[in-house]
């Protein structure tokens, strides 16, 4: 008899693994139920999945386990944060956002309402996001939490190569000779890749040089053959007096450069000043480590460079990656087997997004809001009257909170994301949510941080209950079905905007049968386009298994890895990539003597972003039960604390404390806290109170890795932390009466 199974792809991270999902009723076995009496689904890996070959690490693992616990059933409303929640109908529930819609668009217009998804949409989810906003209110006040993660690195390839998408795939770990992981913890943060790149390692040591550029050991780095710990902020640096080694050396690829680039005497006139003694002292690192590095990236390599969040979340976040590009670009290191600039995207379907239009100056198939065509090709694909689409791009995530300080926002909108935990400054946005006359929240889980300060929660049918797309970190889109009922009145986010985008009026826009409908419409949209995704179907997925884009109409399904601009050809308007000339800055809040330590945050393998998934797994709490302040002997010394004691850290904007880890694994100088932790949790340590707001100009993404803060014995600061958390339990409580 066989095992009842269904195939989809994790929840979790931009890896995109394949699980294989087990009925709760097996064959000869008993029901194995959550503490609540849900009966678990078992997750393993899908072997014949190509992006992970059957592997999965502890998170994807236990996900069966997640699915009912701790789940909103049904609407909630109150009128004010200082009331109860009560439940209501969801025709009430959505009544009340197209009311406020429509008072908004008579009184204000469209540019006061704004919404915030999320990477853990479905393309569906996203599409339909940016249909109702950008085409049918126009405005392009639609933000995602991938601004928050990889904004930076579509920037980046988007100046750099004329367009949005990771060149690379996974099997180009299997080919490379040079592996160079720069602000990717990639161990914890994405550990099915990692474990593919030390098998390659183990089966052929000599194979294969690994770089780590982190200013922790971290467990990534701990397998390095090169571990450069450089000095928080100094990357762009780095990447200048690597180019200018190469160049010193001729490691360059003359004939690349000639045939297919554009800028290079610029770039040449910026690198050449950043001579190896300057960037090693200028790193705080040895002149040699640097030269053994550059060495590396030579035309006769195959090197693969893969980042994340440590080099996104900065206030040079582009200038980041378009300085990692100009290193390929200038040993002609892209386009071919086990070479190439590769991002590791954050979220599962953050790439999804990013194809949807999914950010503030995005419309789908890789489209810009500035650009006439585009919005006419949209308006006309969506049958809304030509000059519907705004040309302004729309308010960035920041920037959205901004507008509800100065009281310009009448409707925020957050879908699938938790950002009173993961935005910086969180004072400060729990400050802007109560000046806005209507907050709702669409999540799937009760008791987040954000929904304490909502009007109107929306119960959201989550993965595993609704049909879908969503693309991973190498353009690869899997089909996930939706092989469980939905639980309590809870109903799927594509479903809700269309809903509302027929009460405003928009009935034959958007009504659909199902999500297959959906996702037809927007892969027709990608005719043409980079993205091509024309050829895919859900039918197609479903009976094919997950495929790479582009996938154009007419295209046969393989499992074969499909790389970007093989040909040389970029695209931008001259089909030439970019070299680019950014001056390093640093960071934006260096150091100083109020606050002589700087923080950066992260995460842990056992951890998921704010915890509303992953902190209901026993398992996982038992990995990782609190946060810990991770700090350098010397630094402990120097300001007091002892390990497995607790510590008040504190910056320009708030305090917060943690229990400490004295360790040598990281900088002198340098802190380190998880980001997961936030005001509903036992451990309750909101790293992200201490961070700034400060962003990127061009991505606007802000610089989540690092702030200036100091450090000491927590004695210092208990009597606020307890009126702080008094104050916390006292909003938990007027959550809670109606959610149980």
């Amino acid at each position: 008899m066989t095992t009842p199974s269904v195939r989809s792809q994790c929840p979790y991270c931009g890896v995109g693994c394949g699980l294989e999902l087990l009925a709760p009723a097996q064959p000869g076995q008993a029901v194995k139920r959550d503490p609540e009496g849900n009966p678990i689904w078992t997750a393993r890996g899908d072997r014949q999945h190509p992006s992970s070959l059957g592997q999965v690490c502890i998170k994807g693992a236990t996900v069966g386990e997640t699915l009912s616990r701790g789940r909103l059933q049904q609407p909630l409303y109150r009128a004010s944060l200082d009331q109860d929640f009560q439940p209501v109908s969801w025709d009430t529930a959505l009544q009340t956002i197209t009311d406020q819609i429509r008072t908004t668009l008579q009184s204000k217009g469209p540019d006061a309402i704004a919404m915030y998804g999320s990477g853990q949409f479905h393309t569906e989810d996203y599409y339909l996001a940016q249909k109702l906003l950008k085409g049918a209110l126009g405005t392009n006040n639609f933000d995602a939490n991938s601004r928050l993660c990889m904004s930076s690195a579509v920037a980046g390839y988007t100046r750099s190569l004329g367009s949005d998408g990771p060149p690379c795939c996974y099997e180009d770990i299997d080919h490379c000779s040079v592996a160079v992981l720069i602000g990717t913890n990639t161990a914890e943060c994405h550990p099915v890749l990692f474990q593919r790149l030390l098998k390659r390692k183990k089966r052929n040591p000599n194979s294969l040089t690994i770089v780590v550029i982190d200013p922790r050991q971290t467990n990534t780095a701990k397998a390095a053959d090169i571990h450069l710990a450089v000095a928080p902020g100094t990357d762009l640096a780095l990447l200048h007096g690597m180019a200018h080694l190469v160049l010193r050396e001729n490691g360059q690829d003359v004939s690349f450069i000639d045939q297919h680039t554009e800028n290079y005497k610029p770039f040449f006139d910026v690198v050449t000043r950043w001579t190896p003694r300057k960037v090693a002292r200028f790193c705080g690192i040895p002149e040699k480590r640097l030269r053994d590095v550059a060495e590396l990236f030579h035309r006769r390599q195959r090197v693969l460079s893969l980042w994340s969040m440590g080099v996104n979340q900065r206030r040079e976040g582009t200038a980041v990656v378009q300085g990692l590009i100009n290193l390929h670009l200038l040993s002609g290191q892209i386009g071919k087997e086990g070479a190439g600039p590769f991002s590791l995207t954050g979220q599962p379907n953050a790439m999804g997004g990013r194809e949807a239009g999914g950010l503030a100056h995005l419309l789908p198939g890789y489209r810009l809001v500035t650009n006439a065509e585009h919005r006419s090709q949209v308006e006309q694909a969506w049958n809304v009257p030509a000059g519907r689409i705004s040309p302004m791009p729309g308010l960035a995530a920041w920037q959205q909170v901004e507008a509800m300080e100065r009281g310009e926002l009448e409707l925020w909108w957050v879908a699938a994301t938790n950002p009173l935990v993961s935005m910086p400054d969180l004072e400060r946005v729990k400050a802007a949510m109560q000046r806005c006359p209507l907050v709702v929240v669409s999540e799937a889980y009760a008791d987040s941080e954000t929904s304490h300060y909502a009007h109107l929660l929306l119960p959201a049918s989550q993965w595993s209950e609704k049909a879908g797309a969503m693309t991973n970190s190498e353009r690869r889109v899997t089909y996930c079905p939706a092989y469980r009922p939905r639980h309590g009145d809870s109903r799927p986010d594509w479903e809700v905007f269309a809903d509302i985008g027929r009460r405003l009026g928009f009935v034959d826009q958007f009504s659909y049968h199902s999500s297959a409908e959906v996702y037809a419409e927007f892969t027709r949209l990608t005719t043409g386009r980079l993205c091509d995704m024309s050829g895919l179907s859900h039918d197609l997925l479903a009976q094919e298994g997950p495929q790479q884009w582009p996938f154009p109409q007419g295209s046969a399904p393989t499992q074969t890895a499909k790389r970007l601009y093989t040909d040389h050809h970029f695209a931008t308007a001259t089909g030439r990539a970019r070299f680019s000339n950014d001056k390093p800055l640093g960071l934006a809040e260096p150091p100083c003597n109020t606050f002589p330590l700087v923080l950066t945050v992260g995460r842990y393998l056992g951890q998921w972003h704010t915890m509303t998934r992953t902190g209901k797994v026993k398992r996982l709490q038992t990995m990782h039960p609190e946060p810990v302040l991770e700090i350098h002997p010397d630094d402990a010394r120097a300001y007091q604390v002892e390990d497995k004691q607790l510590a008040a850290i504190s910056s320009r904007r708030g305090h917060i404390t943690a229990k400490v880890q004295v360790s040598p694994r990281i900088r002198r100088g340098t802190v380190f806290l998880p980001m997961h932790w936030g005001f509903t949790q036992d451990k309750a340590c909101e790293a992200n109170v201490l961070m700034h707001d400060q962003a990127c100009p061009v991505s606007k993404q802000p610089e989540l890795k690092a702030c200036a803060v100091v450090v000491a014995p927590a004695v210092s600061v208990v009597k606020p932390v307890e009126q702080e958390m008094g104050r916390l339990k006292a909003l938990r409580n007027l959550l809670t009466p109606a959610l149980h």
